[in-house]
């Protein structure tokens, strides 16, 4: 079975297309400036050179034809027709309380995704056209929605109410949805793999950390808390977004700074975190440069980061009375050895041990174990793969 994974932004489109009967990505791509003008596909066949397109999308129509058109293509393509692709599975950030889990998607299905559009709305719009895109580009081809949201639907309720009136709850849905669910399921399940036990006998705290991060408490394999709320800007201090912050301080900057809420909005989601804090930038190897310079801020940064990561650990922790594992995920998860040392620093006295010489031979891409044997708690870094992990789902569901 060859599955088509499509995740579609407002003005991009990511796709790998994945045969799943080798467990290989056979082409992988990417759809840049959709309708803005200077639009180009960057087309990876498995094993080849990257071949970029440059052609004007005026839509997502167009770059869904244009991804069909390379797949398929004499020179560069990976398959013969676009029959060889049995389905389509795409990822969509919002499923509200409606999806606790993927949906082959049809008319009931879009009719709540577009319901969805107020919790996410810059997202599941453009994830809406993706799907619409594909159902005209490819009529017949099953398409399977695979939701951010999903994995964390089986929180309890008093970790995702919030202590606002119960009646905008009802009215609004307003609660802890989080996100990154796709990635924290994958890596989940990877550890439980790894440790050779089953997911429902294990407690794990899995940390996705990137330029946007959030962390969940995994227990037998349910996702019981996460950091990331109602949007993505709630839990950790991030790249470009604030983090967990007194809700007083939005009408503080808008009287203070004398601007809209939009634009409070817009400091807290893109001006803030530790982009905001240091001046320098929200990527962290520029950060970690900074700081070896001297450079306070940049430190400063740096350390918040870490501080709000450790306070998630110590809450999860005790959340699920205990935990057996811990995972590192995502491009500074898995990738930055400073970080991961910061974040369990002196956290022996929890039974976390890890292995410094192990955690700087960590290697990108690959799976490892680098707590010391002595450790109680296993410390894995597992690179997450959400593509692969929708294709799965969406294969599971066909079946």
């Amino acid at each position: 079975m060859k599955i088509l994974v499509i995740n579609a932004g407002s003005s991009s489109l990511k796709y790998q297309l994945i045969d799943m009967d080798k467990s290989e990505v056979m082409a992988k791509g990417l759809c840049e400036r959709i309708g803005i003008g200077e639009s180009k596909l960057n087309h990876t066949p498995n094993g080849c050179d990257k071949v970029v397109i440059e052609k004007d999308m005026k839509d997502h129509a167009d770059a869904i034809k244009m991804v069909l058109d390379a797949l398929t293509d004499a020179n560069h393509g990976v398959i013969s027709s676009m029959d060889e692709i049995s389905a389509v599975g795409h990822r969509v950030v919002h499923g509200g309380e409606k999806f606790n889990k993927s949906a082959i998607i049809d008319s009931e299905v879009k009719a709540a995704l577009e319901e969805c559009i107020p919790l996410a709305p810059l997202h599941n719009p453009a994830n809406i056209i993706g799907i619409e895109a594909c159902e005209k580009a490819m009529p017949g081809v099953p398409q399977v929605g695979v939701f951010d949201t999903a994995f964390h639907q089986t929180m309890p309720k008093e970790a995702y109410m919030y202590g606002i009136p119960y009646d905008m709850y009802e009215k609004h849905k307003i609660r802890r949805y989080g996100f990154h669910g796709t990635s924290h399921k994958f890596v989940s399940q990877q550890a439980a793999l790894m440790l050779n036990k089953p997911a429902e006998e294990l407690k794990i705290i899995t940390f996705h950390l990137g330029n946007g991060s959030s962390i969940t408490a995994v227990d037998g394999g349910k996702s019981i808390d996460t950091s990331m709320g109602f949007t993505p800007l709630a839990g950790v201090v991030m790249g470009t977004r604030c983090g967990d912050i007194d809700p007083a301080i939005v009408k503080f900057i808008a009287d203070a700074e004398d601007v809209d809420l939009k634009e409070v909005d817009n400091i807290l989601n893109k001006k803030s975190g530790v982009d905001g804090i240091s001046g320098v930038s929200s990527d962290f190897r520029d950060l970690e440069a900074a700081a070896k310079d001297g450079n306070e801020k940049a430190q400063l940064a740096l350390d918040m980061f870490v501080y709000s990561v450790r306070k998630f650990l110590g809450q999860y922790i005790v959340a699920m009375g205990g935990v057996d594992a811990i995972v590192f995920t995502a491009g500074i998860g898995e990738n930055t050895v400073m970080i991961r040392d910061m974040i369990l620093k002196n956290t022996e006295f929890l039974g976390i041990e890890m292995d410094k010489a192990k955690n700087e031979k960590a290697i990108r891409g690959a799976q490892m174990d680098i707590a010391t044997d002595a450790s109680k708690v296993r410390v894995l870094v597992i690179p997450t793969n959400e593509e692969l992990m929708i294709a799965k789902e969406t294969q599971e569901l066909l079946k």
